[in-house]
């Protein structure tokens, strides 16, 4: 790596050097014949390119990483200057008016190379903010994902349990719903994107089982309105919002309860509506979960720019409101 790096800077001053050189060259050209010889003329278009060089390599090498990355911006001053003086003197004394012109020449070209020095670092610092940004965002976005699948798994093992418990002649036909139910998960987890319609497919097939476990004690509506298309969303991002109010309403209580979903799409735009009844009493702390944080952070990843989450806290209801723009790509890979 390190040989790669120091080899593309070679490269790369080298073609500056040349570029320098040919335009000193065809600065001068039209004054050839005031030269001795065409040997004179071309070396006197090299030493100047030299020495415009040295004092940018001098300057980019030395006093920039040195002096004025470290912010000691006085010394810095100094010595290039003074270093732009002793290049001029050495190349144009003891014609002072040489010197003088030589000085501002240095200093112009000089100024050049710091801007180009400048604007090449500040594109290599951005690129690998990017990347770095990119790594992290992927990285955490795997993190988020791992965590839904372990989450879903022990509220729907729960689930089982409570109707094994009840010696529910349902328990077998639970399970295989709860067979496809991971199943669904396990393949959905190896996709940035599903299809929505089988996104919602996994809801639904969740809010069956749950309603045999929950018996007649609570109502669940789903509804869908409009055309799903080949619109495609980020796997298992709607379904803890389900899961809390199944948890934190019809689950905590043994009180007549009401879930109801909707979901509308229009175009690319989707709409996804849980609300939930709470019961009397409800300690405030069951409503802050790893479930609901996880998908909030997920959502700012994912559709940073093209979402919007309300949740109303109400005292007999429980709201929760998002919309996406699916038509959005706001994936890692992207």
């Amino acid at each position: 790596m390190l040989k790669k790096s120091l080899k593309h800077t070679i490269l790369l001053n080298t073609g500056a050097f040349l570029l320098v050189l040919i335009l000193e060259i065809l600065s001068l050209w039209l004054f050839k014949d005031n030269f001795d010889t065409t040997y004179s003329f071309y070396l006197h278009n090299l030493s100047y390119t030299a020495i415009i060089m040295v004092i940018i390599w001098i300057n980019h090498f030395i006093f920039i990483p040195f002096l004025l990355d470290k912010k000691i911006y006085f010394l810095y001053g100094i010595l290039l200057i003074g270093s732009i003086f002793i290049a001029s003197y050495i190349k144009a004394y003891p014609n002072w008016i040489g010197v003088y012109k030589m000085f501002f020449f240095l200093i112009y070209t000089t100024g050049t190379g710091m801007a180009a020095f400048f604007l090449r670092r500040n594109i290599i610092i951005q690129r690998e903010n990017t990347e770095k940004a990119t790594l992290q965002k992927e990285m955490e976005l795997n993190y988020l994902k791992e965590q839904v699948n372990p989450h879903f798994l022990f509220n729907s093992l729960n689930s089982i349990y409570s109707l094994s418990r009840q010696q529910s002649l349902e328990t077998p036909e639970v399970v295989m719903q709860l067979s496809e139910l991971m199943r669904y998960q396990l393949e959905s987890s190896k996709k940035d994107t599903v299809l929505l319609k089988e996104e919602l497919g996994f809801i639904e097939n969740y809010l069956l089982l749950e309603e045999k476990r929950l018996s007649e004690r609570c109502t669940i509506e789903f509804l869908i309105t409009g055309d799903l298309l080949e619109l495609k969303i980020a796997p298992m991002l709607l379904i803890p919002f389900v899961e809390n109010a199944v948890k934190h309403g019809a689950q905590s209580t043994n009180e007549q309860s009401t879930i109801d979903i909707s979901i509308t799409i229009k175009e690319s735009a989707f709409h996804f509506c849980v609300i939930n009844s709470k019961p009397s009493i409800i300690s405030e702390s069951k409503r802050k979960g790893m479930g609901l944080e996880n998908v909030k952070r997920r959502l700012n990843l994912l559709y940073s720019n093209s979402h919007s989450l309300e949740i109303d806290d109400k005292e007999k209801l429980y709201c929760v409101n998002l919309a996406i723009d699916l038509r959005v790509k706001n994936k890692v890979n992207d």
